[in-house]
């Protein structure tokens, strides 16, 4: 645990009757203050988030454009029109490609798919894609997880006189206050202004899933059909950090127990050869051994390698694919590391004052800009911009802090800059090497921020001495699950705790297990997973301590013992 950003401990004061709550509920007053806190509030969104389940999504014929499209594809089935699904090179895009082609292909349909290669192509749909299309005798391109801001694009396939249906989740363009649509024959995107779908904040998948539904539905297949893409549906919400909140939550909540029990033979040795299953499946488990997995192929080789994994049947392909898939994520797990060093090392002795972090990386690979940034956010409390070397120019990804409008800064100084997208918290770009020390320079001039700006906020949900802790309690706890964006752990803090005994455990010396004592005497376990030896060094002899904890149940030897898993700690 790195504790190298300056911090400030923060407790939530949103009020409630939170006695009110726990009685009408049947839950422990805790539990209402965390609801509170996370924003749930009334009768009919705390029954919700509690009790939710697959009845309570709302109806796929919501989504604007849905039935449209379905007439269109039926009618195509039958004509045997050759489609062709156009996706993204992430986990979303592989896992709406794979819904929409293996739904269509049910049907029967003529159906192919192309995912653009993330140096080649780049993002989204091409016009080289779409002469492609045209050479290939394709009628009609069904695009997922892109194609919103894909105009000219779309309009040289209408001229071409192709059918396009565009289905997206992303921010629709605007000129001015007028939001510009693609000219497609449909367009689906829970977030354009006429939608009225009831939660605009699904992922691409969900909105392949949503169309799938209504398709199957005119064709006159039974909502068990495609509620079997209910497990792919779920990965992509947690790999794409969607918030698990209303209908994602409930997508995330019953679509990881079917990601348990898939039928997608691929997936399966997905999870095998990843060591997933040997546990119950959870959304870290998505967002951190599974998803990283499928994004590995899109990353450093090829995202058809996750695409193939799972439209393959057969078992030899689907051996040598997840084999691979694992291998990659290996090579750009040790890729990422190694990087981060250097770029905390380039960090540390250059730019240690400096307010926006700018680092370039020679020879790094550029798909990991993106989680370099983020790691570097994350330890410095600073707006960090990874730049390495692209095919013609310098690109680079950023990721950033709350009081930092990342898009809206890159655009102060866009007259250095190739390319640029984004918005408030990421963004992408490209600029010549001759401009990167300039670009820097005017980022960190222009930056606003104040040191206040730079302190890490840590919210503590409830200051809730140990001895509250119970069996029952974090059994409540769990009704929170499953826990992501939007939807965070609870943590707690108490202070003033002595330190009985103190130990550094693990092979690497990464564990550290104290006994914790409140005034009155009662005692919990603790572990906090850190450095042991800067930990102990840090602490220096002394015996007491402030914690942010989260409380857990430690099973060893078919024993049983209430333990505190320390987040952040402060010693007195």
């Amino acid at each position: 645990m790195a504790q190298t950003a300056p911090q400030q401990w923060m407790v939530y004061t949103k009020k409630a009757d939170f006695r009110h709550i726990a009685d009408r509920f049947g839950i422990d007053p805790v539990l209402a203050r965390i609801l509170t806190n996370r924003g749930i509030v009334g009768d009919e969104a705390i029954d919700r988030y509690l009790n939710g389940t697959l009845k309570d999504l709302y109806d796929p014929a919501l989504l604007k454009g849905a039935d449209r499209a379905s007439e269109i594809l039926l009618q195509k089935i039958r004509d045997k029109k050759r489609i062709r699904v156009v996706g993204d090179y992430d986990i979303d895009g592989v896992c709406s490609t794979y819904i929409l082609v293996s739904a269509l292909s049910a049907l029967g349909a003529d159906v192919d798919h192309r995912i653009p290669h993330r140096i080649k192509d780049g993002y989204g749909i091409n016009e080289a894609i779409i002469d492609e299309a045209l050479a290939d005798g394709i009628d009609t391109i069904i695009t997922c997880d892109n194609g919103i801001s894909a105009f000219s694009q779309v309009e040289k396939a209408k001229t071409s006189g192709m059918t396009v249906i565009v289905t997206d989740h992303h921010e629709i363009p605007k000129d001015g206050d007028r939001e510009v649509i693609p000219p497609a024959d449909v367009v689906i995107d829970p977030k354009m202004s006429e939608s009225g779908y009831p939660f605009p904040e699904i992922c691409g998948a969900v909105v392949a899933w949503k169309l799938i539904a209504v398709l199957l539905r005119n064709a006159g297949r039974p909502d068990s059909d495609w509620m079997k893409y209910l497990d792919f549906a779920a990965i992509a919400t947690v790999g794409d950090v969607m918030p698990l909140m209303d209908e994602n939550r409930i997508i995330v909540k019953y679509g990881l127990p079917a990601v348990e029990r898939t039928e997608n033979p691929g997936l399966r040795a997905l999870i095998e050869k990843t060591g997933a299953g040997q546990h119950a499946l959870t959304a870290y488990t998505i967002g951190f051994v599974i998803g990283p997995a499928i994004n590995a192929g899109g990353r450093l080789e090829s995202a058809d390698l996750a695409e193939e994994l799972f439209l393959s049947k057969n078992p030899f392909a689907i051996e040598e694919l997840s084999k691979r898939l694992v291998e990659l994520n290996d090579e750009r797990k040790d890729m990422t590391e190694e990087e981060t060093v250097r770029a905390s090392e380039i960090v540390e002795s250059q730019y240690e004052d400096d307010k926006v972090l700018v680092v370039y990386l020679p020879g790094c690979h550029e798909s990991l800009a993106g989680i370099i940034a983020g790691r570097l956010r994350e330890k410095y409390q600073k707006p960090s911009i990874v730049l390495t070397d692209g095919e013609t120019s310098v690109k680079g990804s950023g990721r950033s802090i709350e009081n930092y409008h990342m898009f809206a800064k890159l655009t102060e100084v866009k007259d250095l800059l190739l390319k640029f997208g984004g918005h408030p918290m990421a963004a992408g770009l490209s600029i010549d090497r001759e401009n990167v020390d300039e670009f820097r320079r005017r980022l960190n001039e222009n930056s606003g921020l104040t040191d206040a700006d730079l302190t890490a906020k840590i919210w503590i949900d409830v200051p809730m001495p140990i001895g509250y802790v119970s069996e029952k309690l974090i059994g409540e706890l769990e009704m929170l699950e499953p826990f992501g964006q939007a939807n965070d752990k609870p943590i707690f803090a108490e202070a003033g705790l002595g330190i009985r005994s103190c130990r550094v455990l693990g092979k690497n010396r990464n564990v550290v297990k104290m006994t914790l004592v409140e005034p009155d005497g009662h005692a919990m376990d603790a572990v906090v997973f850190t450095d042991g030896d800067c930990f102990e060094e840090e602490r220096g002899g002394r015996t007491t301590v402030d914690i942010v904890y989260y409380p857990e149940i430690n099973e060893y030897n078919g024993r049983k013992s209430l333990q505190a898993v320390v987040r952040r700690y402060r010693f007195r």
